[in-house]
């Protein structure tokens, strides 16, 4: 399980890290997402699960594994922490980005380089089939917004409301103790 404090560890030991062959950190990555999201006028859960939805990639870097399923990886770490309407956006994070590709024509050709690659690791675009699975997916419609925000946050120096902006948001998504 994640608390904020261990999620703000994470950003301050791995935050620093290029995203995924992109020219930006991982940290910046989060924070655009975020201020996408906000900017958009999407509910504070979302708002949160696009900061989040890549902290499985700093949980990896501190382990030998190069399993590429950080959207798993983040979102089992944060259930404990938050309710489904920020961990599910980050379970589909991935998922949406090959449903896009299986449905819109153009989405493909605007993907970054890198994006493209990772599409291919990730197991590629979706078939008809999945891709009408995942539409019936409850959470799919927060997930593909999140990947959108997520395509568009690459903007090197971009400027963006600090950490502890976002952090304090999560905190007020944070489920009360049973």
């Amino acid at each position: 399980m994640l608390t904020l404090p261990r999620i703000e560890s994470l950003f301050a030991s791995h935050g620093t890290a290029w995203y995924g062959g992109e020219a930006i950190s991982q940290t910046a990555h989060a924070l655009q997402c975020a201020q996408l999201a906000e900017q958009a006028r999407e509910p504070e859960p979302l708002i949160v699960a696009a900061f989040l939805h890549d902290v499985g990639h700093l949980m990896l870097a501190e382990s030998s594994t190069t399993d590429m399923r950080h959207q798993e990886a983040a979102a089992d770490a944060l259930s404990e922490l938050f309710g489904p309407d920020v961990t599910e956006p980050i379970r589909l994070h991935v998922a949406a980005k090959r449903y896009l590709c299986a449905v819109d024509a153009g989405y493909f050709g605007a993907l970054s380089e890198a994006s493209v690659h990772s599409l291919a690791l990730q197991g590629g675009p979706y078939d008809t089939a999945q891709a009408s699975a995942f539409a019936a997916a409850p959470y799919a419609e927060a997930a593909i917004r999140l990947r959108r925000y997520d395509d568009l946050a690459k903007v090197i120096d971009l400027a963006t409301p600090p950490l502890a902006h976002y952090l304090d948001m999560a905190a007020r998504c944070v489920r009360l103790a049973a």
